[in-house]
């Protein structure tokens, strides 16, 4: 498959770091020479410099036979444009990074896709819907839906009080219908558990469950359960604007914002929050303007250590539940180890939601679980496909592989090793990032 990526900027680095791994012929093109130093020589792929809407520049990287063409410049009319060009001299398939929402609407799809432009991108909408989902409940870090929420992933720290540590999936203490554990973090390790596996205090464990058991899952974790009602957010940026449009009006918002002109923006924007012209990297101003009686905060500023660490203070001043953007991969190990409830990361976001595009087999959702080297990925079975014609201990499917449920006729299922996966189930399979692929021909009839 070949891929052309314009825009090295972080999303666009990102993803063709991830593609490169993958044996897929990968250009990489910007025009600053800078953003592109060194990539080629520690990956397998091609760089250029040049503009994305220069046609000549386009056809030099061989645009005519990509099939699948992303702009991700930080300019949505220069990736719009780049598109519909790579389009008109070939390209299979393209994909723009946008920053105006109604783009994303329904009834303009049909729309771009005239114009030559097949998938739209808006990492910040993305990363905001995380934050938002993590806020509908207090005591997850890491919260999916599938299927109407048939099926939902959990991600739960868990404690020395967890009745679930210490036990050996070999006992069969987890050989119920309930939940099924499908990946374990702990520390910088991502296990895909086994038989000789077991849970361990301050794990992060990701679960699979119906809706009707989430309480039986928070009680096994030994998690209590506390409304949230009040948030904080620490600096005004897009994607902590996007959040607040998709809060529902019983939680009240205070958001801290440095920038003077902004905190103007954000307080015609948002009649509803209280915007509060500050620094809220000072202590006392959080203390004066009450964190201490917040039940959530998210820090959403576009520095990644203060966000930790203004994370860090939050906790300190009894906040149970904080969120932090952050941006620098290496912080979000740190992240995690200093405790911070959700780590949002809006270019592993986008990345896994690009990376989707690039599967043969049907793919409805890849998700990244930001905290763990590992992927959620919602599959169709077809008709004749592998899947379906024997149970799933006798799968042979790759290592590293956990499939937690399905969805069938819109009811969630918790599966086992004598379930039986038929034609149009819904699979959720988890896996490391490299097992994807592997997992392709299972799927496909």
């Amino acid at each position: 498959m070949k891929i052309i990526i314009v825009g090295a900027g972080e999303v666009g680095t990102h993803l063709a770091k991830l593609l490169a791994r993958e044996s897929m012929e990968i250009t990489l093109s910007d025009e600053n020479p800078d953003r592109l130093v060194d990539l080629e020589s520690n990956y397998d792929l091609l760089t250029s410099v040049g503009s994305s809407t220069s046609i000549n520049h386009l056809k030099e990287i061989g645009v005519e036979n990509a099939n699948l063409f992303i702009a991700v410049t930080p300019y949505e009319s220069v990736n719009m444009t780049a598109c519909m060009l790579a389009t008109n001299l070939g390209a299979e398939k393209t994909l723009a990074r946008i920053d105006n929402y109604e783009y994303l609407f329904p009834e303009n799809k049909e729309f771009f896709k005239k114009l030559g432009v097949d998938y739209l991108i808006y990492p910040e909408v993305l990363a905001a819907k995380e934050i938002s989902e993590s806020l509908k409940t207090s005591w997850l870090r890491q919260n999916m839906s599938f299927c109407n929420d048939a099926l939902i992933l959990l991600g739960i720290k868990v404690r020395s009080n967890s009745e679930i540590i210490n036990k050996k999936f070999s006992t069969g203490y987890f050989d119920h219908e309930k939940y099924r554990v499908v990946a374990i973090k702990r520390g910088m390790q991502t296990i895909i558990p086994k038989g000789s596996d077991e849970i361990l205090a301050n794990d992060i464990v990701y679960f699979i469950t119906s809706p009707q058991y989430l309480n039986f899952v928070r009680e096994q974790a030994g998690k209590e359960d506390f409304p949230i009602k009040n948030v904080m957010f620490f600096g005004g940026s897009r994607i902590a604007q996007k959040t607040l449009k998709r809060l529902p009006p019983h939680i009240h918002t205070k958001i801290m914002e440095k920038d003077k002109a902004r905190s103007i923006e954000l307080a015609e924007k948002f009649p509803d929050s209280l915007i509060i012209n500050c620094d809220a990297s000072n202590i006392e101003v959080l203390r004066e303007e009450g964190i201490q009686e917040m039940d959530a905060f998210v820090a959403a500023t576009g520095n990644s250590e203060v966000n930790i660490l203004s994370c860090l203070v939050a906790k300190r001043f009894g906040v149970k539940k904080t969120i932090a953007e952050v941006e620098n991969f290496d912080y979000i190990p740190l992240a995690e180890n200093m405790d911070i409830g959700t780590v949002i990361n809006k270019k592993m976001i986008a990345a896994s939601y690009i990376y989707q595009i690039t599967l043969n087999a049907t793919v409805l959702n890849v998700r990244n679980l930001t905290s763990a080297d590992a992927e959620v990925v919602e599959f169709i079975a077809k008709a004749g496909s592998k899947i379906t014609r024997s149970k799933i201990k006798n799968l042979k499917l790759p290592e590293n592989v956990n499939i937690g449920g399905i969805v069938r006729n819109g009811k969630g299922m918790i599966v086992n090793g004598e379930t039986s996966i038929e034609p149009e189930d819904h699979v959720i399979v988890f896996c490391v990032s490299s097992a994807i692929r592997k997992l392709e021909p299972f799927f496909n009839a």
